[in-house]
């Protein structure tokens, strides 16, 4: 399971740790904020993303990433409430499971792929620790197909290097499904597979038709990744209102 720790520094409006298949990453969100004027854009706010890699300096692997979420964060985040203004959203890998190899540098052959659900999540839970509004809030999962056709969602190293095909799935607190990003060889079956596997850890269902409440909102299964934010969030702002009732 995966672990996070909201506010993790003092400075930013939000910011958020979150760790998952071998990667730890820290988010700092601030906005919004003045914009320059070459960035300015007339009926909402411009979002920049930055990803550092944990070693090294980023190269086109960290600039992809960074126009994956880019494009991700726009969807999510309430743009048109803060227009002429600037939200920044800075992503540090501290640990990566290449550190160990290669002087901690990706080869040619190794997909980036691998680190969007850890920063996905990190900048989601860095976004619901600010007063940025958003429309929903997502969660994201990573999906290798090994060599017998097996689904495993927490590949070791080696693993991804030898995965016949890999796969990142991100669903929206609404049900929608946000990213598909996907790398090798596969078919229609396979992709169904993924596609079931991933909809089933993020929220709980691989039936649109099942975890719906008598009101007709969703009913999120304990042990997902949707819940897992739910609970981090819920025990943060617990944390919040205990240390507001000591003041008083």
């Amino acid at each position: 399971m995966p672990s996070a720790t909201l506010l993790a520094l003092g400075r930013p409006d939000g910011s958020a740790e979150y760790t998952s298949n071998g990667y730890t990453v820290i988010c700092a969100v601030n906005g919004p904020l003045e914009v320059s004027r070459r960035d300015e854009l007339p009926e909402e706010a411009t979002i920049e993303v930055n990803i550092r890699p944990a070693t090294g300096v980023g190269g086109v692997r960290e600039r992809h990433l960074e126009s994956i979420i880019h494009k991700t964060l726009r969807h999510v985040i309430l743009v048109a409430l803060h227009p002429r203004s600037l939200i920044q959203v800075t992503l540090q890998m501290t640990v990566s499971p290449y550190c160990g190899s290669k002087n901690g540098s990706l080869v040619q052959s190794d997909s980036a792929l691998s680190a969007l659900p850890s920063l996905l999540q990190a900048s989601i839970l860095a976004l619901l620790t600010t007063s940025i509004p958003l429309a929903m809030t997502l969660s994201a999962v990573l999906i290798i197909v090994e060599s017998d056709g097996n689904l495993n969602r927490d590949p070791t190293l080696p693993e991804l290097r030898a995965a016949e095909s890999t796969h990142v799935l991100a669903f929206s607190s609404r049900g929608g499904l946000l990213i598909a990003e996907s790398e090798g060889e596969f078919g229609m079956k396979v992709w169904e597979n993924v596609y079931c596997e991933g909809l089933r850890v993020c929220r709980g269902s691989n039936n649109s038709d099942v975890d719906m409440g008598d009101s007709g909102d969703h009913v999120e299964s304990k042990g997902t990744i949707e819940a897992f934010i739910h609970t981090t969030v819920e025990k943060q702002a617990l944390q919040n209102q205990e240390w507001k009732d000591s003041l008083k």
